[in-house]
């Protein structure tokens, strides 16, 4: 049964967006996107700091190359869009409590979906083990791409995850998917720039034609064209 309509993304709000709400915006990537880095790079001392505790020797030392990890696995380059993309969607879900649902097409920016879930709090709700504090931040940096910790890319354990980001071409028929018979929803599908270049994604532009406006809800694509591909 089709539920109603909740929340209306498209009307214009009566008032224009304060400053300082965009500055908090601003703030929360800023944020994810560090979060987003340090799983990347970094084993140890997340905060960078200058005395930080050696785990090994007990002493107080700078941040060093014993801070990076020795093989480096993630995709950066589509990661601080995604964050972006990430941040203003959140910000239109409270402007217009609209019933939403991302789909990551650049799944393989990994870090960018999993920060989201440690910021938006659903992380720890399955790994209570990532504590709010500078140990748990630690063990969430090193987790990533790691023997025994997590994928590099956007995987089904990642909470608020319905895409699979190893495999690309499927943002659209997903999302299209998520909205049929369902008119409250507003499926936001993000589109890689080399994802857009796929058999599947490019069939899957063809869906609208399958929508009912009266009992579906709102695929709104965007296209992440970075320039970077799968960097």
């Amino acid at each position: 049964m089709a539920q109603p309509v909740i929340g209306t993304p498209w009307q214009k709000l009566d008032h224009a967006v304060p400053e300082e709400e965009l500055e908090g915006v601003e703030k929360y990537w800023r944020a994810a996107n560090y979060l987003s880095v340090g799983q990347i790079y970094l084993r140890s001392n997340p905060l960078m700091k200058k005395d930080f505790v050696d785990e090994k020797t007990g002493e107080k030392r700078d941040f060093s190359r014993a801070d990076v990890k020795h093989r480096l696995v993630g995709h950066w380059g589509t990661t601080p869009g995604v964050n972006f993309l990430f941040g203003h969607v959140n910000r239109l879900i409270a402007d217009h409590q609209q019933n939403a649902v991302f789909l990551m097409g650049p799944g393989h920016g990994g870090p960018a979906g999993t920060s989201q879930s440690l910021l938006d709090g659903t992380y720890r709700e399955i790994r209570p083990d990532i504590t709010d504090d500078e140990a748990g931040l630690q063990k969430f940096f090193r987790q990533f791409s790691y023997p025994g910790g997590i994928p590099s890319h956007f995987a089904p354990e990642t909470p608020g995850s319905i895409h699979e980001g190893g495999e690309l071409g499927y943002t659209l028929s997903h999302a299209y998917g998520a909205v049929m018979d369902n008119p409250s929803l507003l499926a936001v599908a993000v589109v890689g720039d080399g994802e857009s270049e796929t058999g599947p994604l490019a069939t899957s532009w063809q869906s609208n034609k399958l929508v009912n406006p009266k009992t579906d809800g709102i695929v709104l694509p965007i296209l992440h064209l970075n320039g970077y591909k799968i960097a």
